[in-house]
């Protein structure tokens, strides 16, 4: 982790990494959004320079400039404070640079814009690497840490938390370490860009005859083929071989897989499916491979028994120990209910087929499907026609005025601010306090975007004099069906909660009032990060909520509670089995760069081995799903982080939210004890004073672990309560 540029992750699903910075003002400059009401031409994302692709190239320039003129200053040793301040501003102007050029690269449709803003990152890192090994940098920090009780309570974090992050890059080492340091660091940049680039380019596909096989509505995801074969003729006794049988190849993209295994009828069709979506892209085996040994000869350069231990570092958890006690702890709690509910999905798969068979891992999905179906009776077209997005987007407007006081309005797009007509700009308003920050909306999909949902920043909060606070500007990707031109884009419930928990990082970002951008929004310790998503995904269930918004959309009709309480019922019932898959993605994640592997065994190997353990499923030989898993490039050691969110989220709900979930005591409190402060404070200390000091956070071997009793209680896990 860079000492100038800190990493912070955001989300849901396949959430991209979400880079925060640090930065410091010496001179006043603030940024603001340059979109004139007027509707005068601005650059993309409101900044001036990017009117056109070329523009980028002068981004970098004048961020390098203004930041070499900020070391030279730096250099000369003022006061601490203004030490910290100017490091912050190098950290919003390098920031300002690497986020846009972040999105840009994820969803602009015009390619020179990608080309450009891929060439912007690679300019903007390599002079990253000058300045995180910079010395007078460093010992300016080691100054201003040395002198904290000159500095408020958030610049003595700031100074601590850029010493850590210069020594976690080998400044303190000899020049030939700092030089393998930095070697290495590029090998494992270039090594994550490989494992994406071969997501992308090997998806695995199977092929299916006849197309009957295939459900109508799936042929969306499938591509017609053809093949010769041989037969009769009508009405003819002549043999012929040019009958063309028509079939269907489905991409085994992990969207389409994920259809596939849940509607296809045929076991056959989706076992295929399965193992060529798991068993691709092989390239990754070796890619993977190189990581691993990468981060751990990092860490032991850098004086870390295991690449988990350097990233446990700054984190609650603090150690590796700490980690896989937890999700130890999290396994022995949800593994009877787990395996109570792999045993009635097996008995009904018997019950269906009429035979003594054993339940397989591409049953799974559409086993399960059936199961709720049944027994709550839910038409996923039904549920959707209560969703259709735009209500939702009002959804999130009744959310922030109920919660916060504040209010969402549109905001008209400059020229040249936006980059595809599906986008919506708003700006977040408080009647006292004015503008609180900017939302941009890039909710539809389209080819060659970013194929998740996430969270990007653009631009950190920040104070940047006395009066004037420099404010938040994100952006929320999703890839809903539809467009904005089109009143047919209705959400299931996966993809209401999938909204919900972008909005709660939007949110951590827009209500942030931080003194300094390093600390701004999601720029959190890891391990907290995704409280606030995971919290706002139960808005995205509580009837209270979802019938101020969610309306049928051609008769207008309220969703009823019923429906509601079907939809909780089923979101419940695998729940064990959902959990303990989590568990298990983390146990590999922590194995994999734990002290213990270091190139010793196979990947594949471990992921059998974690999986016959910890779950009651089978591992498919020769399928080696873990070279599609992208958190463990964003997440490295630190996939576990979504397991501290969920059961920090449960406690908040209960504890906090519950009873009165769209009341201003309860948004006031979010907002003034846990949201605004970003990771300006302690995480376990906010989290304690937010639910009233106890039952959230329990201390372990040095570490800080959630508290599991609110989501035990919430999962109906009796038995481990009561032991």
């Amino acid at each position: 982790m860079s000492a100038v540029v800190r990493r912070t992750l955001s989300d849901l699903i396949a959430t991209p990494i979400l880079r925060s910075h640090s930065s410091v003002l010496v001179r006043i400059r603030a940024y603001s959004q340059e979109t004139s009401h007027s509707g005068a031409p601005t650059g993309l994302y409101g900044i001036q320079h990017l009117k056109n692709p070329k523009g980028f190239q002068r981004f970098v320039d004048e961020a390098i400039e203004r930041s070499t003129e900020l070391v030279t200053y730096i250099c000369g040793m003022p006061s601490a404070a203004e030490i910290i301040q100017a490091m912050d501003e190098i950290s919003d102007k390098v920031c300002s640079v690497v986020d846009s050029a972040e999105l840009c690269r994820n969803t602009h449709p015009d390619r020179e814009f990608v080309e450009e803003a891929n060439k912007a990152s690679m300019r903007i890192n390599d002079y990253l690497h000058y300045l995180n090994t910079n010395h007078s940098l460093y010992d300016a920090v080691k100054k201003a840490e040395d002198e904290g009780h000159l500095l408020t309570k958030e610049a003595q974090r700031a100074a601590s938390y850029l010493c850590l992050d210069f020594e976690r890059g080998g400044i303190h080492l000899s020049s030939e370490k700092l030089e393998r340091v930095n070697q290495l660091n590029t090998e494992i940049s270039q090594l994550c860009q490989e494992f994406g680039q071969n997501m992308a380019v090997d998806m695995g596909s199977v092929d299916v005859f006849p197309a009957t096989r295939i459900p109508k509505h799936l042929h969306r995801i499938c591509k017609p083929i053809y093949r010769s074969t041989s037969g009769m003729s009508m009405g003819s006794t002549k043999s012929t071989s040019n009958m063309k049988e028509k079939g269907s190849r489905i991409i085994t993209d992990p969207a389409s897989l994920s259809s596939v295994l849940q509607w296809v009828a045929d076991e056959e069709v989706r076992k295929m499916a399965y193992i060529e979506g798991n068993s691709v892209p092989v390239a990754n085996l070796g890619v993977l491979d190189k990581l691993i040994a990468a981060r751990h000869e990092l860490a032991q350069i850098t004086g870390y028994a295991s690449y988990a231990e350097f990233a446990l570092k700054q984190n609650m958890a603090s150690s590796p120990d700490v980690v896989m006690s937890f999700l130890l702890e999290m396994s022995e709690m949800v593994r009877d209910k787990a395996d109570k509910e792999f045993n009635a999905i097996q008995n009904f798969k018997r019950q269906k087929s009429g035979q003594c068979v054993d339940l397989e891992p591409w049953d799974e999905a559409y086993y399960t499907a059936r199961m709720k179906s049944s027994m709550y009776d839910l038409d996923s077209s039904v549920v959707a026609s209560y969703f259709p997005l735009p209500r939702c987007i009002e959804g999130l407007k009744i959310l922030v005025q109920s919660l916060f006081g504040a209010t969402f309005h549109s905001v008209p797009l400059a020229p040249g601010e936006s980059w595809h007509s599906d986008v919506l700009k708003m700006a977040l308003h408080h009647p006292e306090e004015g503008d609180l920050g900017y939302l941009y909306l890039d909710l539809y999909a389209r080819k060659g975007k970013y194929p998740g949902c996430a969270h990007f920043a653009i631009k950190g909060g920040r104070w940047i004099s006395s009066t004037e606070y420099q404010l938040p500007v994100v952006a929320l990707i999703c890839n809903f069906s539809g467009s904005h031109n089109s009143s047919l884009a209705r959400l299931n419930h996966f993809e209401i909660e999938t909204l919900f928990h972008e909005f709660g990082h939007a949110l951590h970002s827009l209500l942030s009032r931080t003194e300094y951008q390093h600390f701004s929004g999601t720029r959190v310790a890891l391990d907290l990060a995704e409280t606030p998503s995971n919290l706002f995904e139960y808005y995205a269930c509580d009837y209270r909520v979802l019938k101020t918004f969610a309306k049928h959309y051609s008769t207008g009709e309220t969703i009823p509670e019923k429906l509601v309480e079907s939809m909780q019922g089923a979101k419940k019932m695998f729940a064990a089995t959902e959990l303990q898959r989590q568990i298990f993605y983390a146990l590999i994640d922590q194995t994999l760069f734990g002290d213990q592997l270091a190139g010793q065994r196979d990947t594949s190997s471990v992921v059998a081995d974690l999986k016959s353990q910890y779950t009651s499923w089978r591992h498919v030989e020769g399928s080696h799903w873990q070279t599609r898993f992208s958190h463990l490039l964003n997440y490295g050691a630190g996939y576990y982080s979504y397991l501290y969110a969920k059961c920090f989220a449960a406690t908040i709900w209960q504890k906090l939210c519950q009873d009165d979930p769209l009341s201003l005591t309860t948004g006031t409190a979010l907002r003034t004890k846990f949201l605004q402060h970003g990771g300006a404070k302690d995480p376990s200390e906010m989290l304690k004073d937010l639910v009233g000091g106890t039952g959230i956070v329990k201390n372990l071997n040095g570490g800080i672990v959630p508290d599991t009793a609110s989501l035990a209680d919430e999962m109906g896990l009796v038995d481990y309560n009561t032991k």
